[in-house]
């Protein structure tokens, strides 16, 4: 079986890795890839965003499954072009990825259908925002409508932080396009879960949950980044809070996109909030999540191309996923700089001794080659992932590997997992 991951981070190569595993693949091919990826897959050399380049690749090269990794292709309507080419694909359709190209319809579907989430206000003038958060209880939530790599969220404190976001999202238009409209949410208190479900249009299957560390900083300070790292399980998703985040949550929304003639299918990604009310939607990703893929799939004992199927073919409920009562850890080395300006092209040295550890898996994200070296290629450089016998052990072994790879700039957060730990203590 030919499968096509489209995609080049962290994420891709966690698929590659996974699908690599499975019996049925006997060729992958991964579009842009990277120096990882490359061990694993025929890297093309053919952007994530290019679908006329990817379509006319899968055609020529008859590639029996197509896999998206990133939702830009989603949201741009891959999937709806490849399946009129007759190809299979994984992935949600142009209309059903909406629910994360655009916040301001998937609020507006929340609302709706009664699926819990914070309050919100949508405004398309800043004059009118600035009014608005002044009249508000602090602090507040501000996003940017459209797709902004994770970053477009920010939290305010203060009226006058409140009124420097409206200014960076609409005005500056720090995040292009996406600052089109704005969001203005009610802050939700609580501990963030992320809870991944496979979905086939009328069934849905979760995947373990798992906690993502948005800022750059240590102790969650600074600004927001695509993720920093990410553990599973989370001891703060009770067995009760997950039922609810499925049953309240993941399925209804599954419901009301079919309600609503957006079908859906592929990996459906809930953000939650748990607040002391329950579970709560933070916001909703058509893909699946990065770093919080680098800590699920190594988790699932099943064969992931199997379940891709019957996702695509309607026939989930016929498939039981089987997940491992492991320990998984990731930590994210990142550049220095990032998320704001960072340099390329650092050497990488210990990815050798780092992946020497028993259980620990190298996740390229920015890196590629050159000159027969592996350099640095992208703000979240690679992440670390160990899979162990608890947390404690976990962690140990996740940053003893990390402690092995250097490269000039350099820099993680040495606190994931932390949570956790004390969570369990």
């Amino acid at each position: 079986m030919k499968v096509l991951v489209i995609g080049s981070g962290g994420r891709e190569h966690a698929l590659v890795w996974k699908i690599a595993q499975s019996p049925r693949s006997n060729r992958i091919f991964c579009a842009p890839g990277n120096a990882g990826i490359a061990r694993l897959a025929e890297c093309l050399n053919i952007k994530a965003e290019d679908i006329p380049g990817l379509l006319d690749f899968a055609r020529k090269d008859r590639v029996d499954l197509t896999v998206v990794g990133p939702e830009a292709p989603l949201t741009a309507g891959l999937v709806d072009q490849f399946e009129q080419a007759g190809l299979r694909v994984f992935g949600p359709s142009q209309a059903a990825a909406e629910i994360e190209g655009s916040k301001v319809f998937c609020k507006e579907l929340l609302r709706k259908y009664g699926i819990p989430t914070g309050g919100f206000a949508v405004f398309n003038e800043p004059v009118l925002a600035k009014e608005y958060v002044r009249e508000q209880p602090l602090p507040v939530v501000l996003k940017a409508e459209g797709l902004a790599a994770g970053k477009g969220v920010i939290l305010a404190l203060t009226v006058g932080e409140a009124v420097g976001a409206i200014d960076r999202i609409m005005v500056e238009r720090e995040f292009g396009a996406a600052g089109d409209r704005l969001l203005i949410e009610e802050c939700l208190v609580g501990q963030e879960a992320s809870v991944m479900a496979f979905v086939d249009g009328t069934h849905l299957s979760p995947m373990v949950p798992a906690q993502d560390h948005k800022r750059v900083f240590d102790s969650d300070e600074g600004p927001n980044t695509g993720g920093m790292g990410a553990y599973s399980p989370v001891p703060a998703v009770t067995e009760d809070l997950y039922e609810m985040a499925v049953n309240r949550i993941l399925q209804p929304t599954v419901e009301a996109m079919a309600k609503e003639g957006r079908t859906y299918r592929g990996v459906l990604y809930a953000g939650v909030m748990l607040t002391a009310e329950g579970p709560k939607v933070l916001e909703y990703n058509c893909r699946f999540g990065d770093p919080e893929t680098q800590v699920v799939l190594p988790r699932l004992n099943s064969d992931l191309l199997e379940i891709m199927e019957a996702c695509i073919d309607g026939s989930l409920d016929r498939v039981q996923p089987e997940w491992s009562d492991k320990t998984a850890v990731c930590v994210v080395m990142a550049s220095g700089g990032y998320p704001g300006d960072y340099e390329k092209g650092k050497d990488l040295q210990g990815l050798p001794a780092a992946a020497a550890f028993e259980g620990v898996t190298l996740f390229h994200a920015g890196t590629t080659e050159k000159h027969g070296c592996v350099v640095t290629d992208g703000g979240r450089v690679l992440g670390v992932t160990a899979l162990g016998d608890g947390f404690r052990d976990t962690i140990e072994k996740v940053y003893s590997a990390a402690g092995q790879i250097r490269f000039e700039g350099m820099h993680l957060r040495q606190d994931i997992g932390r949570r956790a730990l004390e969570a369990q203590s």
